[in-house]
Formats: structure tokens, sequence, C-alpha cells
């Protein structure tokens, strides 16, 4: 894991952490937004530091890293803490631990519930496809990518990434992102925003998004309709900041 921070030790903490197979760059329109009003940390996780190799091992071992990262730095508090998919699990799951104090939650297609096990095999299988035609820059694999999964402007960025990753982080990722959580949190202090959309496996978010709202009362749902997962996020940042920041205001 590596942290790139845009911050000066002056603002509230904001921390923003990215999906599978996605570079941490995606955040750079959510980071010239809101850099004037927080100290930003972006995560990279492991298994996506294209800088050097690393092997993803679990939710609950980013989980422990990041919050070490801030242990160390003694920050004990986060005013906000966004994830998109894979990185939305992992801030909900550093939210449950209460180890860290996180005011508000923004997550954006996060995988909260257990998902069948075919789905599982049906997902490693895939995205150990898609990496692997990466590695030997598959024409068509890589238009595809760009068009359903993240913008040309990153695809150096995933590239990088796509050519250290190991088939073990990808099952890592798969099956550590889709065991069961049970709902058994009521932490009233903090403040949920779960976005989600509509196409493809965004019943999964949807589910989420539902029995997220009914375990933690002060959870507001916003859903794009005819979005597939986290396309605001990354190809409409400017309209997904608007809704992070009316959400936000609103406190």
């Amino acid at each position: 894991m590596i942290v790139h921070t845009f911050a000066d030790g002056k603002k509230p903490v904001m921390v923003l952490i990215h999906g599978v197979l996605t570079p941490w760059q995606i955040w750079l329109p959510q980071i010239n937004a809101f850099k004037d009003r927080y100290d930003i940390y972006a995560i990279a996780l492991s298994a996506h530091t294209a800088e050097q190799a690393s092997e993803y091992i679990s939710v609950s071992s980013e989980c422990d890293e990041i919050i070490c990262y801030f242990d160390q730095r003694s920050i004990d508090e986060i005013d906000v803490m966004c994830g998109i998919s894979l990185g939305g699990k992992i801030a909900y799951n550093i939210f449950k631990s209460e180890r860290l104090k996180i005011r508000s939650l923004v997550l954006d297609g996060a995988p909260l519930i257990k998902c069948p096990s075919i789905a599982v095999g049906i997902m490693t299988k895939n995205y150990t496809s898609i990496i692997h035609s990466s590695k030997k820059r598959d024409a068509r694999v890589i238009e595809n990518f760009k068009k359903y999964f993240l913008p040309e402007k990153y695809l150096e960025e995933y590239l990088k990434i796509a050519d250290l990753m190991t088939d073990s982080s990808i099952k890592n990722i798969v099956h550590s992102s889709f065991t069961e959580d049970k709902f058994d949190i009521n932490i009233e202090n903090t403040r949920i925003l779960f976005i989600h959309g509509t196409k493809g496996n965004e019943i999964l978010s949807k589910r989420s998004a539902r029995l997220l709202k009914k375990h933690c009362k002060n959870t507001d749902v916003v859903c794009f309709k005819n979005d597939p997962h986290c396309y605001k996020a990354i190809y409409r940042p400017e309209e997904w900041i608007r809704t992070v920041e009316n959400f936000l205001n609103e406190q």
C-alpha cells in the first residue's frame, strides 16, 4: 500500500480509496475539488501500486494497514472517508471496526453482502483473464476496458498496475470482498452516503445500500438510474463531487 498525500496538516482529513484494477489517479478531480477544504490522503491499495510490486492479501489486512498509517501520524479522526467498489468495502470495514473515528462515510458501489460462490468464481476468472490480456496488450480487451471500466486518460497507469498484478492477488481481492458481513452495527455519530447505479451488477450495491440504511439510521442513499458500477465517480466526477458536496454541506 502507498498513501499519496495532499495535505498541510491544518485541515480536516479526507481519505479516498479506489476500486479493483483502478489506479488511485481516478481521484484527481475529487482531489482538486476538495483540497482547499480538506487534507487529502489517496490510498493506492496493495497490488495497485504502480511504483512497485505488492501483494493483496485481504480486506482486513488493507484495513489494518490504513489504520496503522494514521495511528503512526497521530490522526485518530477522519472527517470524510470515501471508497468506491472494493475501496468502499474497505472503508466500511474501517468504519465498522471503530478503530478510527469517522464523521462522514461515502460509499459508492460497495459490496457489503455475500455473493454466491459461483459468481465469485466467475468474477475471479474474468478478472484474471482481463489482467492476462492486458499484460499482452490485447487490443480488443483494452478497448473494451476503456469503454466500460476506465477512461483512456487512466490507461497508462492501469497498465502499470496490470503488469505487476499476480493471479493470487486477484483471487484474494475477489474472495475477501464477497464474504458475508453481519449488519449488527448502529454507530450514531457517523453520517453515511451510499451511491449506486442500476445497471449490471449494481443489484448487489442496491441490496447493500438497503441493508445499511436499515441498520444505520443516518444513511442517505442516492441512486443514479441507468448508471453502471461507479460510473459517476469515474466518468462524470463533477456530478459525483456535486452529490458528495451536497451531502457534506447538510451536516
